[in-house]
């Protein structure tokens, strides 16, 4: 089946995105700082790393399950279908949704991803009061919301979630996504390259299992450097709140699930056209 113009727009729109995916835009500050973090976590000894890798990987396996088993995401699936079937009558599971235009599909996850760009915005202007319950919770917050939003843009694209092999591709597209942008680019290609090779959707994953290295290390080193950060402007207080921390949280975690929701969009969309042109 040959690609639609618009499709072929938008895998323009989407190799323009790789292109800035291999420019690296960090700034001299950044760049001290992640240096800081990379001889922080040599010495951190590889039994410990590796034991945390596995008990990272673990966690997230069975989050993973418990979110889409869970019945929020029940009742969202069924929002989904729902909404589905006022564009297209014939649509009676997640599998089916492929039978929609490229277009009707983007706007059906975004209408998912701008419901958890909020419930981030809102959650990080919390976490910005500095309660030590809200701080504390956190990381686990952002993780559960970020994951979930990854399953709603599966399921918007017509990949139904509730199989080992799409859990792990989720579960990838979680990892990928949580890199800073001039790491993304390789995983990103790893990612095209499984999509181009599999001419079918197996319900078994036969790749590699363990997907925590180094970076997810430094993802949570410096997820913690972000509440210290926040922790220092809490009491700066404007009409009785810390609203200078509210605020860089809120701004924060917004702009984390932005960038790995988009991630997650232009995966599914490369994903679906590559599929529809087999």
């Amino acid at each position: 089946m040959n690609k639609t113009v618009r499709q072929k727009a938008i895998l323009n729109e989407i190799s323009l995105w790789e292109q800035e995916l291999q420019n690296d835009v960090r700034t001299d500050l950044g760049r001290t700082f992640d240096r800081w973090i990379e001889r922080k976590l040599d010495e951190i000894p590889d039994s410990m790393k590796q034991i945390f890798f596995e008990k990272l990987d673990a966690s997230l396996f069975n989050l993973h399950s418990f979110i889409q088993n869970s019945l929020i995401q029940q009742d969202a699936k069924k929002q989904i279908l729902l909404s589905a079937k006022a564009l297209n009558e014939e649509i009676f599971q997640i599998n089916d949704l492929h039978k929609l235009h490229i277009d009707q599909l983007h706007y059906l996850a975004d209408l998912q991803t701008s419901k958890h760009r909020l419930y981030s915005f809102i959650q990080g202007g919390l976490t910005g009061t500095g309660g030590i319950l809200l701080t504390g919770i956190d990381i686990p917050i952002q993780t559960i919301l970020n994951l979930r939003s990854i399953q709603m843009v599966s399921m918007c694209y017509g990949y139904e979630i509730n199989n080992p092999y799409e859990m792990m591709t989720s579960l990838k597209v979680y990892h990928a996504s949580l890199l800073p942008k001039h790491l993304q680019y390789n995983q990103w290609h790893e990612l095209k390259k499984e999509i181009n090779s599999d001419d079918d959707i197996f319900y078994f994953y036969e790749g590699k299992e363990d997907l925590s290295n180094r970076n997810s290390l430094e993802y949570i080193v410096k997820q913690v450097a972000k509440l210290s950060v926040l922790s220092l402007f809490k009491r700066k207080l404007v009409a009785g709140l810390p609203l200078v921390s509210m605020m860089i949280g809120a701004g924060m975690n917004y702009q984390h699930t932005r960038r790995i929701t988009e991630f997650a969009n232009k995966y599914y969309q490369y994903r679906f056209i590559n599929d529809k042109s087999h």
